[in-house]
């Protein structure tokens, strides 16, 4: 449960430290920010509980396990209503990585990531299209991925 919480200058650079390396010890923390190993592991618990913290994970290289398309992928909904069908539908394909409720052209954005072309095509026509509640979509292809991090706490 998300409660009211205040961060400090101590608390973004818990954060900044732990968004860099997930796995750095508290005792090192606390080292580096001059406090105790128990001072960190309270603000994180509390980080943790205002869902400001909401997990640690790895990140691994797409291309490293052979997905070397990303597409992006915006969708026409038949009807608004259809949003929650579509969505489950969406959600049961692994392909689909990332899935945005939007304004603008499209109802639904996804990333897509696909190890080959054909791979693509494949999943574009006989699962993305096949969808009954979507109406129409519009494949951009990404050629690369210049920028990528996290917000700044």
């Amino acid at each position: 449960m998300e409660t009211a919480f205040q961060r400090d200058s101590l608390d973004n650079q818990i954060l900044s430290a732990l968004m860099q390396e997930a796995r750095t010890p508290f005792a090192e923390l606390a080292k580096r920010f001059g406090v105790s190993a128990g001072t960190i592991h309270v603000r994180v618990e509390k980080m943790k509980q205002a869902g400001i913290i909401t997990g640690a994970q790895i990140t691994v290289n797409p291309k490293a396990l052979g997905y070397d398309v990303c597409c992006f992928i915006g969708i026409n909904l038949k009807s608004a209503g259809d949003y929650p069908a579509a969505i489950a539908k969406l959600n049961a394909l692994e392909e689909v990585v990332e899935a945005y409720y939007t304004t603008g052209n499209y109802s639904v954005f996804v990333k897509v990531m696909c190890q080959s072309i054909d791979g693509l095509q494949h999943v574009l026509i006989n699962r993305i299209q096949s969808i009954d509640e979507i109406q129409s979509t519009e494949t951009l292809i990404s050629l690369q991925n210049p920028i990528v991090r996290a917000v700044k706490p």
